[in-house]
């Protein structure tokens, strides 16, 4: 069975995605719009007395040849059909502190219509730790936040990571009222709007994204042993011990957890706790597939290109993506998961994956998935 706390806030909408086709981000409308004026506009040409003589000779053409064209073309010319399923297990602890969250259209929900037809789609997940309620205000108010923001929905990357950092002092101010509900919690949420996606991370949870067969990590692991982390934290007086932010936390970015002495600043002030996510912005096109959001219990037993593997064998065997979800949790307990464990899954296409070798390294491995993590933080500094 799911335990899911409470999670059921976007279960209702959840089904309108399926199926759903979306358009270009209004954005991009807008800013086509605009050039198209611009080259209507005498006023924006120079006078031809005034060209230079270095550009009154042609540019030598760089041609493609058409099967070359045409497969760029055929990639880029692709409107995403959005599919969705979620799973989670408490696993072998006493509370369920993962929660996540999956919304069809955002705007709708909220009740703006300034997208018209344009849909935005949302989707989260929150690791908590030392309670469940950071996890679920975050789960509640974030995507509220968010739309509410007056540059939403054309400055999305912004808007994000100005409301990460919003939702983060709102609940410093319902801690301070409501001292019970102190906490913490990782967040990882995905936006598709249009053929964007846009991944913000504050935390270990995950998100890796399936380009034809082939597994692109969409965020970074925020532990105490990455390096360009350890500068950070060091930058703003904050130290790590035996692996642990300041001792005390196995993260180093995270929400809440503002009754921790030495984490964080009520003044404005950068504390060794960031609330700030990193972002990562793709377009996607035909080759793409899926992508797998995870909480940090998924990835100490899957290696990201491991999980993309498992989820496209069982969605060639069975196209149900809830079902792909709840058997990736399923083998992670196999694999002796003992933390909560949380997966949340997009797909891009109504078929299923089609079948694909993708060569890869064959290397021995003798340490296990999550020392290879935290060993490519520190590689990568």
């Amino acid at each position: 069975m799911c335990v899911q706390e409470g999670e059921q806030v976007g279960e209702d909408i959840e089904k309108s995605v399926d199926n759903r086709r979306v358009s270009w981000p209004l954005h991009c409308n807008l800013l086509q719009a605009h050039m198209d004026n611009r080259e209507k506009d005498s006023s924006f040409r120079a006078p031809t007395d005034q060209i230079s003589v270095a550009n009154s000779f042609p540019l030598e053409s760089i041609c493609e040849d058409t099967e070359t064209v045409d497969k760029k073309q055929n990639l880029m010319n692709f409107v995403p059909t959005l599919r969705s399923g979620e799973w989670c297990d408490i696993g072998e602890r006493t509370s369920m502190e993962d929660t996540h969250i999956c919304i069809g259209d955002l705007a709708k929900k909220f009740g703006n219509n300034i997208l018209s037809e344009e849909v935005i789609s949302f989707y989260g997940v929150f690791d908590g730790h030392g309670g469940k309620s950071a996890a679920q205000f975050v789960r509640d108010h974030l995507p509220r936040v968010i739309v509410e923001d007056a540059d939403f929905p054309l400055e999305l990357e912004k808007v994000v990571t100005r409301s990460f950092l919003e939702t983060d002092a709102e609940f410093a101010r319902t801690c301070s009222i409501e001292s019970s509900l102190s906490s913490g919690t990782t967040a990882l949420t995905a936006i598709i709007f249009g053929r964007s996606l846009l991944v913000a991370n504050a935390g270990d949870c995950r998100a890796v994204l399936s380009r034809g067969g082939r597994a692109i990590e969409m965020s970074k692991d925020h532990r105490p042993l990455c390096m360009k982390e350890r500068k950070r934290i060091e930058s703003v007086g904050g130290f790590i011990d035996d692996g642990y932010l300041n001792g005390q936390l196995g993260v180093t970015r995270a929400l809440g957890d503002w009754h921790l002495e030495g984490m964080k600043e009520m003044n404005g002030k950068d504390g060794p706790l960031s609330a700030e996510p990193e972002l990562k912005l793709l377009t996607l096109t035909k080759e793409d597939e899926f992508f797998i959001i995870g909480s940090d219990g998924i990835w100490d037993f899957f290696r990201s290109q491991n999980a993309v593997d498992f989820a496209r064998r069982r969605l060639q065997e069975h196209n149900d993506v809830k079902k792909c979800c709840k058997e990736i949790i399923e083998e992670a307990i196999k694999r002796e998961a003992t933390d909560n464990l949380t997966v949340v899954m997009v797909c891009f296409h109504s078929e299923p994956p089609p079948p694909v070798v993708v060569e890869r390294p064959r290397v021995r491995r003798s340490i296990s998935a999550e020392g290879l993590q935290n060993l490519k933080c520190l590689l990568e500094g």
